[in-house]
């Protein structure tokens, strides 16, 4: 009777190691994504990520909504391209001056790209893309 009671007790133990080291590894890799940073945290952040996704692209400015949500960098010869965090990195993509608009809450870029979607810069006006645009840009 004992030793069918051992033979039972086994199978279990290992079960309930293996759960408790599955745990183990779902509280580690929460831990660790919550240390990425889940904002983009400067202009110069989203100038690198555009300058190493866009062929030609020469950042002269950019700008950073206030939630770290989205950006906006300028190049130069006058295109600008938007940026966003997508998982660990950050997602840069060419656009149109005309898909670049004002809201109340800030700059809204319909990016058109399914994978990025809209880009919202909260609290950066009209201005302050009017600042970062060529002159030869009509707004």
């Amino acid at each position: 009777m004992i030793a069918d009671m051992a033979n039972g007790v086994m199978p279990v133990q290992i079960g309930v190691a293996a759960a408790v080291l599955i745990a183990l590894a779902v509280g580690v890799l929460l831990f660790v994504r919550s240390r990425r940073p889940a904002r983009i945290e400067s202009p110069e952040d989203a100038a690198a990520a555009c300058e190493a996704a866009l062929q030609g692209f020469a950042v002269t400015g950019a700008v950073v909504g206030a939630d770290g949500g989205g950006a906006l960098a300028v190049s130069g010869d006058g295109r600008v391209a938007a940026v966003k965090r997508l998982g660990r990195g950050l997602v840069a993509r060419e656009v149109m001056w005309r898909t670049v608009r004002s809201t109340a809450d800030g700059i809204l870029v319909e990016t058109g790209d399914r994978q990025l979607g809209e880009v919202r810069l909260a609290g950066v006006n009209v201005l302050d893309i009017r600042r970062l645009a060529p002159r030869h840009i009509a707004l």
